[in-house]
């Protein structure tokens, strides 16, 4: 199969443009694994950003995997970029559960074997000319792609609870934020939150020496302990309640392991089993550790302020607390219409739900071209995109719809300003 990669023509600026085949944003699990399935197909994209930056920065140093070794290998046609071809050549074992800093070296071993030539600029804008787009770099270059496929992730949308506004000069850290626990040694730190982030966050705290409590309006910690013990006792009753991708309790599993199937259940049903499947819940291995947590539930903050150098925090039943770091284990509300990178034009476009694009047929969005994975589409096609296994989906499904529609003749300088598609068509092929 013969594709154009990209042709360069005239700016009437100082820059010069270029036009891609395929430019992916975002260098994480999701970009990196459409990636791969992308050349093996003949489709030779351009990858930008930093790899697995959201794991290597924005993660707390000591932080554990939460998903199953089985589940967090990033997809690559062949199979063989996998976990354990990584642990394999490495001098011992990894630890189970898997360290998250180990996570992401093995992105960055992906990456050399799978994809090598990442772009490492970041993108600044994205915008809609005609039938291709038009992608300004952070140093200035623009270049021109038939297709875009975002797959930036959570970075941009992380929660903050507006009665926590006030502590904004360093009184409170988002828990993306709070890599380095041993800040908080000899501090007294109240954490928000009934999540695995926010009980481990507390773990973490605890571990590092802090004075530790955890407020959450839910009324216990699920800690997620039964399914641990039937993995333990009986494999055999494991593989039929539970689905390898292991998303969701027993039984629902199965269904939010089959994407295709959840993207065409009625709309309610399908949240409300989203919800199901990824309800605020921690993993049975933090139930010791965070054994000297002091856990406040069914309560929430309705206030909170500077005070002398900490915070003080008021509760709804009208108790306080005078502490000296917030940190705020609140999730991520995904809001595609505040997307940095997408220009006005588009985000006007986009059909959205629930914050989520919209996606068809190979995570597509409703302009045609732009496409969207991870955690972008988990309103789509459920909520295993919230996690690495959901390469296992996508790579296949996007690299498949792509090659279809460029086997079936679509041309990469269509919509492109007229001299450049007179270049392109002249330009060799790869």
């Amino acid at each position: 199969m013969t594709v154009t990669r990209f042709a360069t023509i005239s700016d009437p600026g100082k820059n010069m443009a270029v036009m891609d085949e395929i430019a992916v944003i975002g260098a994480g699990p999701y970009g990196l694994s459409v990636a791969s399935h992308l050349r093996l197909r003949g489709v030779e994209p351009r990858v930008f950003g930093h790899t697995m930056s959201f794991w290597e920065r924005q993660m707390p140093r000591g932080m554990l995997v939460r998903s199953p070794w089985e589940a967090s290998s990033i997809s690559d046609p062949q199979q063989s970029h996998s976990l354990d071809a990584y642990e394999a050549e490495q001098p011992r074992p990894f630890s189970r559960p898997l360290p998250g800093a180990e996570l992401a070296r093995y992105g960055r071993w992906f990456q050399v074997q799978a994809v090598p030539d990442v772009d490492t600029r970041l993108i600044s804008t994205i915008e809609k000319h005609g039938d291709s787009f038009t992608l300004t770099v952070e140093d200035g270059e623009r270049r021109h792609a038939r297709r875009v496929m975002i797959a930036t992730g959570l970075h941009s949308f992380a929660y903050r609870p507006p009665q926590f506004e006030s502590l904004r000069d360093g009184l409170a850290t988002h828990s993306m934020e709070m890599t380095e626990p041993d800040q908080f040694a000899g501090r007294s730190v109240v954490v928000i939150g009934s999540g695995q982030s926010a009980v481990e966050s507390a773990a973490l705290v605890l571990e590092a020496g802090a004075n530790v409590e955890l407020i959450a309006r839910a009324p216990l910690i699920r800690w997620l302990t039964r399914g641990e013990r039937i993995r333990r006792i009986d494999p055999l009753v494991r593989r039929i309640l539970y689905a390898p991708t292991d998303v969701g309790p027993a039984g629902l599993s199965w269904i939010v392991a089959m994407p295709n199937l959840f993207r065409r259940l009625p709309i309610k049903p399908r949240e409300r089993l989203a919800y199901r499947c990824i309800r605020p819940a921690a993993t049975g291995w933090l139930v010791d550790r965070t054994a000297g947590v002091t856990f406040t539930l069914g309560r929430r903050v309705t206030q909170a302020r500077p005070d002398t150098g900490g915070a003080r925090l008021t509760l709804d039943d009208g108790s306080q607390r005078r502490v000296d770091h917030v940190i705020l284990a609140t999730g991520y509300q995904i809001d595609v219409t505040r997307e940095p990178l997408i220009d006005a034009s588009i985000r006007e476009r986009l059909r959205v739900r629930a914050g989520y694009p919209v996606l068809g047929r190979g995570f597509e969005s409703s302009i045609p071209g732009l496409h969207f994975v991870g955690a972008y589409s988990a309103w789509s096609f459920g909520p295993i995109m919230r996690f690495v296994v959901g390469t296992k989906f996508t790579g296949p499904a996007v690299a498949k719809h792509i090659e279809g529609v460029v086997t079936r003749g679509s041309r990469p300088t269509e919509g492109l300003p007229r001299e450049a598609q007179a270049i392109a068509q002249t330009s060799g092929s790869k």
